[in-house]
């Protein structure tokens, strides 16, 4: 009777039994031999320098304009940050007295303005090795929760375990304002989410080479381990640190003491994230020793209408885009008034949820048409102003009556 060589399961109880020169092995037995040699396989690769030096800083800020609008001081800093970063890599002198250090980055702002969506578009032009990781679900070690190291588990599967490409790669650790120390006594409860993550984060950030398990570390404590040295990656941390604000004005009040009243005057009160410096992340909660490993601070300005509004239809990726390119797979002409648009940024100001806002508001709007449209021989569908705010005072009722 035919059966497999390697379970010993017969044809009837196996979809497909490959037959061999001496033997036979079930589909089964093949699955698993694949995801025992993806377990102890670590791709080596070589890092392609030369194409990413070829961005000089203006040209990756005008790559980030297509896709990013406003925030012209965080695109500048950010392009020389990264700019510089992947410069260093080249520098291969070892008898150079001079050895330039990594600076990574740290970008403040409100929800919605364009941290990760920096970040991500750094990573598509240069074409490296770039993941996200909610600094949230991180604990200390013999916690639950996600160790640090899982941070570098991520970038090596965004590099297909080629290990010589992630650790040329790009983090970024989204919501590391939720990680501050939550008391300024740390002695009274043990802050295994706060400034117990920090103290985890240090080697990480600082440069040096931990033992990564691939698959993370507490579901799969026997697996092969793969050093990672973090010397080159590029950590790049964001975060709304909602309240800041006050511990700037604070800060900007006492420095003006003593000084003459147009001193006062000169401060912007409107945009106190201009005037963000060390200390102030500090006061929120992130210990020194973080502070200094994140060296290169930026801010991002809170968006007004004229730039939500831009935001709405000029991007490369800009909603309005996204969603015309959907219904035009289906034949349809997508068009939306602009009384229309303008509702919709108002709406998303009222609500104050930033940029990443408008998708919902849309979403809400057309979840209907885009049900029913593919189904009605229906060639142009035009978004009125009406219909707009029929939609979302129809979802507002539902939610009324739920509550």
């Amino acid at each position: 009777m035919d059966k497999c060589s390697f379970c010993d399961k017969t044809r009837e109880n196996v979809e497909i039994l490959i037959s061999g020169v001496s033997g036979f092995i079930c589909n089964e037995c093949v699955e698993r031999a694949h995801e025992i040699i993806d377990e102890n396989t670590v791709n080596e690769g070589k890092f392609d320098l030369d194409s990413i030096k070829g961005y000089k800083p203006k040209e990756i800020k005008d790559f980030l304009d297509q896709y990013v609008i406003g925030q012209n001081s965080a695109k500048k800093i950010l392009s020389v940050a990264v700019y510089n970063h992947y410069k260093r890599l080249g520098q291969v002198d070892e008898n150079d007295d001079v050895e330039i250090e990594k600076s990574n980055i740290i970008l403040v702002g409100e929800t919605g303005t364009g941290k990760t969506l920096l970040a991500k578009t750094i990573a598509k032009l240069l074409e490296v090795p770039f993941t996200i990781v909610d600094a949230t679900i991180l604990t200390e070690a013999g916690y639950v929760g996600e160790d640090v190291e899982s941070l570098l588990s991520r970038l090596l599967q965004a590099a297909d375990y080629n290990v010589e490409l992630a650790e040329k790669g790009i983090v970024f650790i989204d919501e590391i304002d939720k990680i501050a120390r939550k008391s300024d006594n740390p002695s009274i409860t043990r802050d295994v989410s706060g400034e117990g993550v920090q103290q985890g984060l240090l080697k990480l950030l600082e440069g040096s080479v931990v033992n990564v398990p691939p698959k993370g570390g507490r579901k799969h404590p026997d697996q092969k381990m793969i050093a990672v040295n973090t010397k080159d990656i590029l950590f790049i941390a964001g975060g709304a640190f909602d309240g800041i604000e006050k511990k700037i004005s604070q800060r900007l009040n006492t420095q003006v003491v003593g000084f003459d009243k147009k001193s006062k005057e000169n401060i912007d009160r409107n945009n106190f994230l201009q005037y963000i410096a060390p200390q102030d992340l500090k006061s929120f909660g992130l210990i020194p020793e973080i502070i200094g490993r994140l060296p290169v601070l930026t801010f991002l300005n809170h968006l007004d209408k004229e730039a939500l509004r831009t935001i709405l239809t000029e991007p490369k990726n800009s909603i309005i885009k996204q969603y015309t390119k959907l219904l035009q797979m289906d034949g349809i002409e997508l068009t939306f008034e602009n009384d229309a648009l303008d509702y919709i940024v108002e709406k998303a100001i009222e609500f104050k949820v930033g940029a990443r806002g408008l998708r919902s508001i849309c979403e809400t709007i057309m979840t209907e048409a885009m049900y029913n449209l593919p189904s009605e021989n229906t060639k142009e569908f035009n978004v009125t102003l009406e219909y707009t705010k029929a939609r979302l005072e129809l979802l507002n009722a539902k939610k009324l009556r739920v509550a």
